[in-house]
C-alpha cells in the first residue's frame, strides 16, 4: 500500500481525525446511547465493556478516523478503511456510526463523499459490509451509489460474526 489510509480529511463542515488512544471518552460519549445500535448487528456496543473492544479494533486497525464539526468542535462519530486488497486494488470502508442527533441532516453522504474522494485516487473499488438487519444503512448505501454485491459472514473484532451484505462502489462511477 503505497498511500495513508489516516490521512486528515476534511472540507468546510467537517473533519476526518485519525483516531488515537486519547479518543475514547469523546467517541464512547457518542456511542453510549442504545439507538446508535439499534438496527446494527451487534446491539450492545453501547455498553463500557462491548465498547472498549470495538475501539480496541478501531484502533488497530490504523485507519479509523474520529468524525468533528468544524462549527462546534463536536466529535459527530467514527468510520474508517479497512480490508485493503492489493490484488483486486480496493479497500473497505465502514465500521461507521453517529450520534443520533446527526440522523437526518445529511452528514453521512458528506463525510463518506471525503472518504471516498481521497481513497479514490489510490483504489478502482471501495465495499461495504452493513448489517442485514441494518435498513437505515442499507438505504444510505443505495442513495450513495453502492450496489449490493453479496452476503457474507463477517466477524467484528472479538465479537460474534453476523451475516452482512457487500455493496461495491466502482471509481469509474463514482467519478461520473
Amino acid at each position: 500500500m503505497n498511500f495513508s489510509i489516516q490521512s486528515i480529511l476534511e472540507d468546510n463542515e467537517f473533519q476526518l481525525i485519525p483516531l488515537i488512544q486519547g479518543d475514547f471518552e469523546s467517541i464512547y460519549e457518542v456511542a453510549s446511547d442504545p439507538r446508535v445500535w439499534e438496527q446494527h448487528p451487534n446491539k450492545d456496543r453501547y455498553k463500557r465493556e462491548v465498547f472498549e473492544n470495538f475501539f480496541k479494533g478501531a484502533i488497530e486497525s490504523e485507519g479509523a478516523f474520529k468524525i468533528i464539526d468544524k462549527a462546534s468542535g463536536d466529535v459527530l462519530g467514527s468510520s474508517r478503511y479497512y480490508n485493503f486488497d492489493e490484488k483486486e486494488n480496493s479497500i473497505f470502508i465502514g465500521y461507521t456510526f453517529y450520534g443520533t442527533k446527526c440522523w437526518g441532516k445529511g452528514i453521512n453522504p458528506r463525510v463518506k463523499k471525503l472518504m471516498l474522494d481521497y481513497i479514490f485516487q489510490y483504489v478502482d473499488k471501495v465495499h461495504f459490509h452493513v448489517g442485514k438487519e441494518n435498513i437505515r444503512s442499507q438505504v444510505a448505501m443505495e442513495r450513495l451509489g453502492g450496489d449490493k454485491i453479496g452476503e457474507e459472514e463477517v466477524a467484528y473484532f472479538a465479537e460474534p460474526t453476523r451475516t452482512n451484505f457487500v455493496y461495491e462502489i466502482k471509481k469509474e462511477n463514482w467519478l461520473k
